[in-house]
């Protein structure tokens, strides 16, 4: 079957929404995109216009999906080798360049085998992460000292320094988005700063539920004051802080290259979901 495809965020989730959260942990990165769009227009991150679609089998069920929002990576839903490949063709029919792929390991090699057979594109390996979702949120044992605090408006010198260094150390799979990272979270309280002695030593983000998900991140300590258990504190602070505005289930992603916070945050309460893989395309640096 063809892939369905539109610029209308309403349009796909009225054909895609019902697929998508029907697994909203896996789906939480386009159904958070998608929300944030709806909400906020299509230029909510910046790039040009985002595209959406679907596969719909005979009898109307959707079987894969997938957003793309430029200058990000596409993102696709789980789906058969065949779709990915598919949608690399789509792609290239219509001369979108993604920066990348961001999806399951077997779609994204499926998808930039057909990439790179369309467009002589080669990819490269971007960042390996797990999906985590929360089973029952465990405190840190033992409790390091300090206590958290809701970030302000007058905390966002701070919140830009610290979002800025996690993006440089994590390696950018996108544009830095601090700016509007802090300006949209700190509106509803989704920025946590965990304070040992009045200053400030780690710092925790969430974003808005979407299809009853929320999903933490980034979690950042300067690296003087790691191994001191603030980053874990801060995450506790977080999570309850997403499940007392109403989140019924919280997600978070990890680099797989990143044994201690993988360690961490299962120590939590979180459990594995799934991998995946940003592959990406184009020179090295973009």
């Amino acid at each position: 079957m063809a892939w369905e495809l539109t610029e209308d965020v309403a349009t796909y989730l009225a054909a895609a929404g019902g697929f998508l959260r029907a697994r909203p942990a896996e789906n939480t990165v386009i159904l958070t995109a998608a929300a944030a769009i709806r909400a906020r227009g299509a230029g909510a991150f910046g790039g040009s216009a985002p595209l959406f679609g679907w596969q719909e089998e005979r009898g109307g069920a959707v079987t894969a999906a997938f957003l793309h929002t430029p200058p990000f990576p596409v993102v696709l839903s789980a789906m058969s080798d065949g779709h990915a490949a598919a949608l690399a063709g789509e792609f290239a029919a219509r001369d979108r360049q993604p920066a990348g792929v961001n999806a399951g390991p077997a779609p994204a090699a499926a998808f930039a085998a057909a990439w790179h057979d369309h467009t002589g594109q080669a990819a490269r390996p971007g960042m390996r992460m797990r999906l985590y979702a929360l089973g029952r949120l465990l405190s840190p044992d033992p409790p390091p000292p300090g206590e958290a605090r809701t970030a302000s408006a007058e905390d966002a010198a701070l919140l830009l320094a610290w979002l800025d260094a996690f993006h440089d150390e994590a390696g950018p799979q996108g544009p830095n988005e601090s700016d509007r990272l802090v300006n949209d979270r700190i509106g509803f309280g989704g920025l946590i700063l965990w304070e040992h002695h009045g200053r400030p030593v780690s710092l925790a983000a969430r974003n808005r539920a979407a299809a009853g998900q929320a999903r933490i991140g980034p979690v950042y300590t300067p690296p003087d004051l790691r191994g001191r258990g603030f980053g874990g504190a801060a995450t506790v602070a977080i999570t309850q802080a997403a499940l007392d505005d109403g989140a019924e289930g919280v997600v978070l992603f990890t680099d797989l290259a990143n044994q201690a916070s993988n360690t961490l945050y299962q120590r939590l309460g979180y459990r594995p979901v799934s991998d995946w893989t940003v592959l990406r395309f184009g020179a090295a640096g973009s």
